[in-house]
């Protein structure tokens, strides 16, 4: 007879019942497969500032390829890739976000820039409407919409189907951006295709605007700012509700990289380079000292986050939990 021991007993029970189990653990493992889902991200994000509700809404995403020939156009195209492998970033590709804003104020609902529009839609952008909607509102809630400057990005989403998009709302726009894209010598040269999509989409809507400088008010909380340079009328907007304060940058800054970190470094989309990189120092230099968020209408999506400065420039940290508290 063979004698074996009670530890013995223990193993060769334990190799016996694994034996047993593998099959049926493959067996689970190949039902658990699944297809991959088609469903894609909520495209809203939403928080409150005081007593306002702020809604950042993905209008698309688009990728670019050649970063360098946007963004450091007076650089050395090895000195713009050594910047993006730096921060992990792919140095041929790069992927540009749209985000308008939504503030209820409790009187008002104000929404900042409409988007690419519906001819944008066939390349999976101009999601405004159907994103505010999936976020709870509807575009006849809307009550008032500011136009930050007149890039096609920014008013493509002002019509639908020939018809006011926001057939509730009244208009906010500068007027120094007014006055440049609606004169006749823009007709020409290469601002003309920028200066008739103004012509079609926002000057019938003209008699129904308000238009504002630099330190005016849209709505109690609310004040305009003009950063000029990307545009020659282009505002940001300063929000503030009890303590809490957050502001809109528009297209002050358009990567989050190359942008901020070298704020200096020309960006093919600014008319005037030397006066957009002057807003920017002074826009993000408020923003980093004052340790306020903000919202750039291009940065990574939910586009929320803060800044600090660095040697050269200046850091994103993009928000976590801070304005859920």
């Amino acid at each position: 007879m063979i004698s074996t021991d009670r530890r013995s007993a223990m193993k060769l029970g334990l190799v016996g019942a694994a034996g047993l189990a593998a099959p049926q653990i493959l067996t689970r493992a190949a039902q658990a497969q699944a297809p991959m889902s088609d469903i894609g991200n909520a495209g809203f994000h939403r928080f409150t500032l005081g007593d306002f509700e702020v809604t950042s809404i993905q209008d698309g995403t688009r990728a670019m390829d050649e970063p360098h020939t946007i963004f450091g156009q007076d650089q050395a195209p090895e000195d713009v890739a050594a910047l993006l492998e730096e921060n992990f970033l792919p140095t041929d590709r790069s992927l540009n976000g749209f985000t308008p804003v939504l503030v209820n104020t409790g009187s008002e609902v104000v929404l900042f820039d409409t988007g690419l529009g519906a001819g944008a839609r066939s390349n999976g952008m101009g999601q405004l409407r159907a994103r505010l909607e999936a976020s709870g509102y509807n575009a006849s809630d809307v009550s008032i919409v500011v136009l930050t400057h007149f890039h096609g990005d920014h008013i493509g989403g002002l019509m639908e189907d020939g018809a006011p998009a926001f057939p509730n709302a009244r208009y906010v726009m500068g007027q120094v951006e007014y006055d440049f894209w609606t004169a006749d010598e823009r007709l020409s040269g290469p601002t003309e295709g920028s200066a008739n999509a103004v012509r079609s989409g926002v000057v019938p809507l003209a008699e129904n605007a308000t238009f504002v400088a630099d330190g005016d008010e849209v709505v109690p909380g609310i004040t305009a700012m003009l950063a000029p340079g990307h545009t020659p009328g282009h505002m940001i907007f300063n929000l503030e509700s009890g303590s809490s304060r957050l502001v809109l940058t528009a297209d002050t800054a358009n990567h989050y990289v190359l942008s901020l970190q070298r704020p200096d470094w020309e960006v093919r989309y600014d008319m005037d380079k030397e006066a957009a990189a002057q807003s920017r120092r002074r826009v993000f230099d408020m923003i980093a000292t004052d340790r306020v968020p903000f919202i750039g209408y291009h940065m990574p999506f939910p586009a929320v986050g803060f800044v600090e400065k660095m040697d050269q420039g200046y850091r994103f940290v993009p928000v976590s939990y801070q304005m859920a508290l």
